[in-house]
């Protein structure tokens, strides 16, 4: 059987992840994101309203113009997790494909939120739920079965899908770190992935996102971050002013981990922001987190501004918001805070609690820095970097090609010199560039079977 693979999105940049991969006469899709640094540096664009071929031009979303090239048909499109840089190009391309989008449940609910706010084009696609540890048939030869992994990343219900083939078994590994004691969901599932490296025609390839390849070591477990953030807002527990703390809107572990320790000082926990509202309230509403009852969520400006009015009026004292804008990003509720658009005023002293990182791109750090200015600039004290990344770092990368020892490994997730330290940690395994080691670009094949 032929297996080739189309490597569409995010091999020249981190986003835009988009990859095919065709066995026989039949294809799936996984992915199809965003590439949001290009869509941050145009002032008020509103992605909802454009067309797919004027984001492509822009650098926004993959250009799936090479899956014209590829013989077969598409089976399914299967998003891995719910970021942005893997669900964001959905409402724009998958309406092109006769196929469902197959996700696993908390991905499914963000496509279909992200698909209904769609202005330009109609998005009818089947949308079919699949748990981790289940699988489906694709196509009807009968040869070809998808499986979902269970991983671990920053976004809860993440998944890597595994295509079996009679060639072997093709891994798709974006995007995951090696967590052994997460907060809200079971461990990586790292013996399914020595199963499947062992079974049949073993591994034929894997693919995998490099973005912490370079760096020494294991990711620290998201009860790392957990603690550093407990031991952080123990630490100002008697201040008796505002604290304000801001994180991922996605990351649903540490925004929960930040309402049950606001609790714990003995402050009222708040959400606001309308993706903060989004991703905490699909969560609860699924049940994969356990919020208090009387948590309050608001993502509506207006709404948001009363809760804002009704904390002064109270006392800031009493409060812990827990806000968006951790990546200075304009129209985020730290940012407006940080420009005095809302009626919380920052003291001279008041504490802002950043539980993330700056991610390494040059609109977001300006942001991020011209956001930190602002708050400094009304007097606020700045707790930085308490956070854990959502990748691999070198030792798990090496786990992972212990585990499933594939016959051939694509680097993706990054740009050229990012693809560097994992070739040469792949290199230290025998993995050799242009035979079994293929390092490509966005818009190439790779034919791994006739």
């Amino acid at each position: 059987m032929e297996v080739e693979i189309a490597t569409i999105g995010g091999y020249e940049e981190v986003g835009r992840q988009m990859t095919a991969v065709r066995a026989g006469d039949d294809i799936v899709v996984f992915d199809m994101g965003l590439n949001l640094s290009q869509v941050l540096i145009h002032d008020n664009v509103e992605t909802e309203k454009m067309h797919s071929l004027d984001l492509i031009d822009m650098g926004a979303i993959p250009d799936d113009r090479i899956m014209s090239d590829m013989e077969g048909d598409v089976q399914a499109i299967v998003p891995t997790h719910g970021h942005l840089d893997h669900i964001g190009a959905i409402s724009k391309l998958a309406h092109r494909y006769d196929a469902p989008v197959v996700a696993a449940p908390f991905t499914i609910e963000l496509v279909k939120q992200q698909v209904k706010g769609e202005n330009k084009f109609n998005v009818d696609n089947d949308l079919v739920k699949m748990e981790a540890g289940e699988t489906m048939s694709i196509g009807d030869s009968g040869n070809v079965e998808m499986e979902f992994v269970h991983v671990t990343h920053s976004i809860i219900d993440a998944v890597n899908p595994v295509l079996h083939t009679p060639e072997g078994a093709v891994v798709y590994g974006l995007d995951k770190r090696m967590d052994h004691s997460p907060v809200l969901e079971d461990p990586i599932d790292m013996e399914r992935f020595r199963e499947i490296g062992r079974e049949g025609n073993g591994v034929l390839c894997y693919i995998e996102d490099c973005t912490n390849a370079g760096r020494k070591g294991r990711t620290p477990s998201e009860s790392h971050a957990r603690n550093h953030l407990k031991d952080t807002l123990m630490s100002i527990e008697d201040y008796d002013g505002g604290i304000v703390a801001t994180t991922f809107s996605s990351h649903v572990s540490r925004v929960s981990s930040l309402v049950e320790f606001a609790q714990d000082i003995g402050r009222e926990p708040v959400l606001l922001g309308r993706s903060m509202e989004k991703y905490s309230g699909t969560a609860e509403r699924l049940d994969f987190v356990d919020f208090p009852d009387d948590l309050g969520m608001y993502g509506h400006r207006k709404s948001v501004d009363r809760t804002f009015k009704r904390i002064m009026q109270e006392g800031k004292e009493k409060y812990l918001p827990i806000v968006t804008g951790h990546q200075g990003e304009p129209r985020a509720m730290l940012t407006r805070m940080g420009r005095g658009e809302t009626p919380y005023e920052l003291d001279d002293g008041d504490k802002v609690v950043f539980s993330a990182r700056v991610i390494p791109e040059p609109t977001n750090e300006g942001q991020r820095y011209q956001s930190e200015r602002l708050l400094k600039m009304q007097g606020a004290r700045i707790y930085d970097d308490i956070h854990v990344s959502g990748h691999l770092r070198e030792e798990g990368h090496y786990q992972m090609l212990d585990a499933l020892e594939p016959q051939h490994v694509i680097p993706a997730h990054q740009d050229m010199k990012g693809f560097s330290p994992y070739v040469d940690l792949a290199g230290k395994k025998g993995y050799k560039l242009g035979r079994d080691l293929h390092v490509t670009q966005n818009g190439n094949m790779i034919q791994l079977t006739e």
